[in-house]
């Protein structure tokens, strides 16, 4: 029964949302719009409509356009340089996940001395506590992913050792307001749309069969997982379906929620291992790829056995009496996105990575290990990714 529950993010969520920036309070005078280094936002309009925005509510503005997909630490700390030097005392995170992650460590490193590892808690991190306070950030999320909108979270890569980690933690990196704007998602393409999407799915999936789950966890987590899972194949197949791409956000956004109030499982620490030795792996891709081998060990050790059921129910399984029913739900909907035949070896992932991944994993990320309902060894960590390897 017991929880605690902190979201401050003021949301405006809704098709046209961003037009509404304007007449919403400003945390400060001159923002630095933080956007990725592909062409998508530019091209698309998304940042002229927000520098637009901003200008109407007597905001400067100056743009950093250098996040990566999987945002690295360098990245991160030439995010916080430019900060200083231009005088920002906001950020705004204009993309997806991966900006809206960065921006947590940019504002972060805006304020603060040292380097950014200097704050990570596992790994080769120091754990240093952030002592000044981060720049206020509002995050405009393109995409439905993460749920890093309404999340005091971020995900960053050290390229040179090979870890990536979660970053922040503090209520302080609370985005102070989110949009949530399905008209903005309309141009992903489809892969990237389901890569997505079942990384929102995985964060309630997760979050639902987590130790750390509740009451108040789950209500967000079968809502979550009921909006994507019934919404996220007609949103890949048709880019311009509103109505599948506004459930599909709600989804993620609750996702992002319910991270705050339960917690991911070790699929993520898993997952982040692989992407932190292959950059050019989507975060969504690779929990897609292990995600039927993660599951079904859990679901063999009995540990919520229930759980598993509700959750190919929620995703449109009303007939669902069996916890495997949520792996069949699964696999139904990873072909119904068309990622079901998705191949580590695509992104040169090689077996014999796994044993280091698998450590790497553990060492980075420990603390969700620590929030699976039975202990997950070193030895099953590797059986799972054999078991998912192409």
């Amino acid at each position: 029964m017991s929880f605690n529950m902190y979201i401050p993010t003021r949301v405006l969520f809704g098709a046209g949302r961003l037009n509404d920036l304007k007449e919403q309070k400003m945390p400060g005078k001159k923002a630095m719009i933080v956007i990725s280094n592909g062409k998508s936002t530019k091209a698309n309009g998304y940042l002229a409509c927000t520098e637009e925005q901003l200008h109407l509510a007597g905001v400067e503005t100056v743009v950093f356009d250098k996040v990566e997909a999987n945002p690295l630490k360098s990245t991160v700390m030439a995010g916080g340089a430019f900060a200083r030097k231009n005088g920002c005392d906001f950020i705004v995170a204009l993309g997806g996940g991966s900006c809206m992650d960065a921006a947590k460590a940019i504002a972060t490193m805006a304020t603060n001395d040292g380097d950014c590892w200097d704050y990570m808690g596992g790994g080769t991190g120091k754990g240093m506590p952030i002592t000044k306070k981060p720049l206020p950030i509002i995050a405009i999320t393109t995409t439905a992913g993460t749920g890093s909108e309404v999340d005091q979270w971020g995900v960053i890569t050290n390229e040179e050792t090979h870890e990536k980690m979660g970053f922040g933690g503090i209520d302080e990196l609370f985005p102070v307001l989110a949009i949530v704007d399905p008209e903005l998602m309309c141009t992903v393409p489809p892969q990237l749309t389901a890569f997505q999407g079942f990384d929102a799915l995985f964060h309630s999936v997760e979050c639902y069969i987590s130790g750390m789950a509740n009451l108040m966890g789950d209500m967000y987590a079968l809502t979550a997982i009921e909006n994507v899972g019934r919404n996220l194949a007609r949103a890949v197949k048709d880019g311009n379906a509103l109505e599948a791409r506004e459930k599909v956000a709600f989804g993620n956004t609750l996702s992002g929620a319910v991270m705050c109030i339960s917690a991911c499982t070790s699929e993520h620490s898993m997952e982040h291992a692989m992407s932190a030795y292959h950059q050019e792996l989507p975060h969504g891709a690779g929990l897609i790829m292990i995600s039927k081998a993660y599951f079904t060990h859990f679901i063999e050790q009995h540990v919520c056995d229930e759980r598993f059921v509700r959750m190919a129910q929620a995703m449109g399984m009303e007939e669902a009496k069996e916890p495997m029913d949520f792996i069949a739900a699964l696999t139904k909907l990873q072909e119904d996105c068309g990622v079901a035949d998705l191949k580590m070896s695509d992104y040169g992932i090689r077996p014999e990575e796994f044993d280091e991944m698998a450590k790497n994993a553990r060492e980075t990320m420990g603390g969700l290990f620590m929030c699976d309902r039975s202990p997950l060894s070193h030895e099953d960590c590797v059986a799972i990714y054999e078991k998912s390897y192409r």
